[in-house]
């Protein structure tokens, strides 16, 4: 009766420990799952959200917008001069001599400066090709802004679904364990087995663990991306799908070419200083002053009226060096934007590269890998139940179907992760 005790207190011990890593595990997983309460939140509708809340974003815009107003600043006239004279005769004072000199004044003049012709456009022009520059700026810092969301919230998806992957696993692991129990007590099986699979359900503990904690990093990512407060409710991703690239590369290049905005920056940069360059040369040319003076004096004397045209000429050693320092920025803006086209092209060919090798991948998974992975499965889970194979074989087969499925998810994140830097690069939306 003692050894019945001892080996039903044993067993009641083992039970209770293999129930506490049951509850314990399905409680984290739970708790990062998605709730029947809880709905996903599609990707379209945080991109709209970070597009209005994003701090970034609307410092940006409003950098551009400011830009906007430069042009009407740089090219307006010179402000206005409003000039008041008197002259003295004879002594310091005020209106000294005013009755009796016809040298002794009052006046009231007003004066202009006019630049030359063409100055004031070629600064306007140059003005507007900065504005053009400070919104493609702003929408690279939109795009990049954009793709971090999407990998983010592909990167949560990812873990959310490797999450569901080890509970369902952990309950397959539950399975073979209480068979291993079963074979333990009617003396087919070693106690070994029994631990081993306890060991392996506390390592699937550990990851659930990990995940869990960069899924809370996500999160904390998502919500300062979207301008959410931290405590705000947490974000539950819809499922990772294969999205099919039907655009081949020549087309997305050519996209890239018309819509990507680094691209426009570059092309915007050296517009602007083509026109600083011809801007250059036009300084060689004189400004003009004109002024106009109406003097008084008193009633016995005439009145006075006076017209000043002034020229201001330019220093020449400057303005050449000016022209040279605008020639040289203007070929290094050339040299700049060619340096962006190769680099997005070529950045374009490389995604697209990794799209298709992903696609290639996940079909492989879908049609063979991950089937045939639960088919050994099954095959040897029912050959352990009929004592035909050992518990090595079957332990092994669904540690080998477990990774399969954490591969396969993690293939999917590849995917679509160079499926968003596309569109990034592009300005195309893969549905």
């Amino acid at each position: 009766m003692k050894t019945v005790g001892r080996f039903t207190l044993k067993r009641a011990a083992r039970s209770i420990l293999r129930w506490s890593w049951v509850f314990l595990l399905g409680a984290l997983v739970c708790a990062t799952a998605p709730g029947e309460t809880n709905a996903a939140t599609p990707l379209r509708d945080l991109i709209a959200e970070a597009e209005r809340n994003n701090p970034e974003i609307a410092a940006a815009t409003h950098g551009w917008q400011a830009g906007t107003h430069t042009a009407r600043q740089v090219s307006a006239l010179p402000d206005t001069q409003l000039m008041v004279q008197q002259f003295a005769v004879g002594s310091p004072r005020p209106f000294a001599g005013f009755s009796n000199s016809d040298f002794a004044y009052i006046g009231f003049g007003v004066a202009q400066e006019f630049p030359y012709p063409g100055k004031r456009g070629l600064r306007a022009q140059a003005a507007n090709q900065e504005a053009d520059s400070l919104h493609a700026q702003a929408d690279v810092l939109r795009t990049q802004i954009i793709e971090k969301l999407k990998t983010t919230y592909y990167e949560l998806a990812y873990f959310q679904q490797s999450l569901e992957v080890l509970h369902s696993n952990d309950s397959l692991l539950t399975g073979i364990e209480q068979i291993a129990e079963a074979r333990y007590r009617a003396g087919q099986g070693s106690q070994q087995e029994v631990l081993k699979a306890q060991l392996q359900r506390t390592r699937l503990l550990q990851e659930v663990t990990a995940r869990q904690g960069s899924s809370e990093r996500l999160q904390a990512m998502l919500k300062q991306l979207l301008g959410r407060a931290q405590d705000s409710a947490d974000i539950i991703a819809e499922p990772l799908a294969v999205r099919p690239l039907a655009t081949p590369p020549g087309e997305l290049r050519r996209l890239a070419q018309q819509q990507n905005p680094g691209i426009r920056a570059a092309n915007s940069m050296l517009g602007k200083t083509e026109t600083q360059a011809a801007l250059a040369h036009r300084e060689f040319r004189p400004d003009f002053n004109v002024q106009y003076m109406y003097q008084h004096t008193g009633s016995a004397f005439r009145d006075y009226y006076m017209a000043t045209l002034g020229v201001t000429l330019p220093n020449r050693g400057r303005k050449k060096a000016e022209l040279a320092e605008a020639t040289e920025r203007h070929t290094q803006a050339g040299k700049q934007a060619e340096t962006e086209i190769q680099r997005v092209q070529a950045e374009i060919q490389g995604q697209y590269a990794q799209a298709e090798t992903s696609a290639r991948q996940l079909k492989i998974y879908q049609e063979g890998l991950l089937p045939q992975s639960e088919a050994v499965f099954r095959a040897a889970l029912a050959a352990y139940q009929s004592n035909r194979q050992d518990f090595q074989m079957l332990f092994s087969s669904w540690l080998e179907r477990l990774d399969l499925e954490l591969q396969y998810q993690r293939e999917l994140l590849e995917h679509e992760s160079a499926l968003a830097r596309i569109e990034a690069l592009t300005g195309v939306t893969i549905q």
